[in-house]
């Protein structure tokens, strides 16, 4: 059965930053509970507490809650009012729709002092000849009963009347508790038919699932696409008998209803996950081995040739949120493949690649992975670039000088021809660090020749 967890009030506990032993509010409605407990001992300060549509059968572990002013436990199973005597501050109890038949129980709120609304509509009590007058007798503190208010002249009348009300509400009262004694019974006999049936089931799937002699396999593989429809359609069969079939309204049916729905729906669950797991696998490289292109979590990409560097730059636009622990990134010599969540993202590189000496890193703007690879061969163009700048610099100049004196020279430059900034003086003097701010130094004066 489900009980009250610390993980669930925590996450109802949002509007308190998920701390729990200083909340004062807190809504566990359609949770599925079937036992209530903890609450007395994580939230000692709660005021008022929400426990409405679930399938909690008895009101336990709260009698700590010295401050617990209002608890709603409407369409419950609850039979009988108890262990609320502790509850000193309680102002409002609703059991709407619960099944509270002992209408005696009821005496066990006398102790509840400040109680001034009850509600108890869709009871079985509340069919009971003399229900109010015997609630309004019982509890003097009452100022409400199912939204209507107790006036002073029905107080009096229910008390002198409350001898004779109080007979016949006992009578009534064992009549319903004999009732729900065979209920209970009718309820367990069903239940156990449901088992055999069942378990008849399951027997019957073994002995046609697992043939005696190997020459029945190839029979039953020829069936199986029969055998499912016949199953589907036996199962809607008896999903229809279920819920057509005529039922008592009882705390046992409630529960057999919701055990039903719980158990078809792990059975979907359970099939939605066979058939993701019989999924075949993405085709990454053929048979003949060629490796593919493959995009399936469908991200924008763009890989540049850095030739100046002599690298392959990957940018893959991963999504910016994404934590970098569901990244798996292998670099092969002739192709890159990056797992995003599990699903694959591999291109095939134009040029062979050094997998050893590659690196992948987020940027922490856009959240996109960079993968560099340098190439395999490696090309050397640094100085080659220099000498053709020089060259196409002084193109003219070497021209002419050739022209002049038909001979081969060589290629002279004059500073005072040409103004070339001197790159000897980009950096700093090492005579001017640590002499204070530059301001206060005195300037070297440079003569510069027109």
């Amino acid at each position: 059965f489900l009980s009250v967890t610390e993980d669930l009030v925590r996450r109802r506990a949002e509007h308190n930053n998920c701390e729990i032993f200083s909340l004062e509010e807190i809504s566990l409605h359609q949770q599925e509970i079937e036992k209530l407990e903890h609450l007395d001992k994580w939230c000692r300060d709660l005021k008022i507490l929400y426990l409405q549509n679930n399938l909690i059968p008895k009101i336990e572990n709260v009698g700590k809650l010295k401050k617990l002013e209002y608890l709603n436990v409407a369409l419950n199973n609850i039979e009988r009012i108890e262990n609320l005597e502790g509850c000193e501050e309680l102002k409002k109890l609703d059991l709407t729709a619960n099944f509270i038949g002992e209408l005696s129980s009821i005496a066990s709120l006398k102790c509840n002092i400040h109680l001034k609304e009850l509600f108890l509509l869709g009871n079985p009590c509340t069919e009971f000849e003399g229900y109010r007058q015997f609630v309004v007798a019982t509890l003097h503190q009452l100022k409400y009963l199912d939204s209507k208010e107790i006036e002073r002249s029905e107080r009096i009348k229910a008390l002198q009347n409350y001898p004779e009300v109080k007979w016949k509400i006992r009578e009534q009262e064992q009549a319903y508790l004999l009732k729900r004694a065979r209920e209970k019974e009718e309820a367990q006999r069903r239940m156990q038919e449901r088992k055999d049936k069942k378990q008849k089931q399951m027997d019957s799937k073994l002995g046609f699932d697992s043939p005696d002699s190997p020459q029945e396999k190839p029979k039953q593989a020829e069936g199986d696409g029969e055998q499912e429809r016949c199953r589907t359609v036996e199962n809607d069969e008896e999903e229809r008998r279920f819920w057509e079939e005529p039922t008592p309204y009882t705390p046992e049916s409630r529960l057999e209803t919701h055990r039903y729905i719980e158990e078809k729906r792990r059975a979907k669950d359970n099939i939605r996950e066979a058939k993701k797991r019989e999924k075949p696998p993405w085709t990454l490289v053929t048979p003949e081995g060629k490796v593919l292109n493959v995009n399936v979590p469908k991200l924008h990409f763009s890989l540049k040739d850095d030739e100046e560097n002599n690298q392959i730059i990957l940018d893959l636009a991963v999504y910016r949120h994404l934590d970098t622990s569901l990244l798996d990134v292998d670099v092969q010599p002739a192709y890159i493949r990056v797992l995003v969540k599990g699903k694959p993202f591999q291109l095939v590189l134009p040029e062979e690649v050094k997998p050893d000496s590659s690196s992948a890193k987020r940027s922490q703007t856009t959240g996109h992975l960079v993968v560099t690879m340098p190439k395999a061969k490696e090309i050397i163009l640094a100085k080659q670039k220099v000498s053709a700048s020089i060259k196409h610099s002084d193109c003219n100049t070497q021209q002419k000088t050739t022209r002049r004196s038909g001979q081969v020279e060589k290629l002279e430059v004059d500073p005072s021809k040409y103004s070339f900034p001197d790159v000897t003086k980009i950096i700093q003097e090492k005579e001017r660090t640590g002499q204070g701010p530059i301001k206060l130094q005195p300037q070297k004066v440079t003569e510069v020749k027109k």
